[in-house]
């Protein structure tokens, strides 16, 4: 799943791309994950001008000149392309697909190979935009899903408002963060960092090599951490996860940016999807145990 890097990196570009661009036709061969119904999204959304893009924990918010936004989650394996001069405003259909880039008068033949490739073919939502640019919602498992709000209610929908704070977010300070883990003593870190309610945007690849980066062992509880490794576990996340921005995200899977291409910060992971592989510290071999039902890989002799 996408996490605070690779939506903010989606975020980033997209402010670039498509702010001021008109809407002038929404096609989807998933209606069923569009809310609160094709209909209704196609209605408020049709005819209205990006204003601005923005980001909440995992959460894409496209803000419109009407007081309507677009909320979107990728979930496991959605992406957004963006593509430019489209031929045609009538999409076909195939095989439960939107046709993607046949149609298209792509300028950069290298960009052209990315949006080719199969994990950035299974097309279920498209944005046309009146410059005839479109923005395409690729997801090979079909879990994401797009909604339509008013504005000012968008802190209000339900995956929104049970949210915690953002781990990027200026207020999220070491303070702001000793005083969570005083509140979860019982509760283990590795298990911690994932719930979404305390803090927000980390998942399972930045929860490894932050706890990593801070030497810390996933299983320990909360209670038996020292100051000093409370504070290079808050450290380790904001270094960690500016770090992943500033390389674009993580594509171990399908993640893409907006042109398709794939992030770099897997060429920098320590311990993730490393399992039985030398520490690049140490060179002991790199463990992988299931805590609270989802994988985490560490190394026994580098943390503690």
């Amino acid at each position: 799943m996408p996490e605070l890097p690779e939506v903010q990196t989606i975020v980033n570009d997209l402010n670039r791309k498509i702010v001021g661009e008109k809407i002038a036709d929404f096609k989807s061969v998933w209606k069923k994950n569009v809310r609160p119904s094709f209909t209704k999204f196609e209605k408020e959304i049709v005819g209205a001008k990006v204003i601005g893009v923005r980001r909440i924990g995992k959460q894409i918010i496209i803000d419109l000149d009407n007081n309507n936004s677009v909320l979107i989650h990728l979930k496991m394996s959605g992406h957004l392309l963006y593509k430019h001069q489209i031929t045609s405003n009538k999409p076909a259909y195939r095989t439960g697909r939107l046709q993607t880039n046949s149609k298209l008068k792509i300028q950069n033949s290298k960009q052209r190979d990315y949006f080719e490739e199969r994990v950035n073919q299974y097309i279920r939502h498209k944005f046309i935009f009146e410059s005839g640019d479109i923005l395409d919602f690729s997801d090979l498992r079909k879990f994401g899903w797009l909604g339509v709000v008013k504005t000012g209610e968008v802190e209000n929908v339900k995956e929104i408002k049970k949210l915690g704070i953002d781990a990027l977010d200026k207020k999220f300070t070491l303070g702001c963060f000793k005083n969570i883990l005083d509140k979860k003593q019982k509760s283990i870190i590795g298990v911690l960092l994932l719930d979404q309610s305390l803090i927000t945007g980390i998942g399972n690849i930045y929860r490894s090599e932050i706890l990593f980066d801070s030497f810390v062992l996933p299983k320990r509880k909360v209670s038996s951490l020292s100051k000093q490794e409370i504070e290079r576990i808050f450290n380790s996340i904001k270094n960690i996860l500016n770090k992943a921005v500033k390389m674009r995200g993580t594509s171990d899977s399908d993640y893409r940016d907006i042109e398709g291409k794939p992030g770099k910060f897997q060429n920098e992971l320590m311990v993730y999807g490393r399992e039985g592989e030398p520490c690049k510290l140490c060179g002991t071999k790199i463990i992988r145990e299931k805590i609270g039902q989802r994988s985490v890989f560490y190394c026994p002799v580098c943390q503690k």
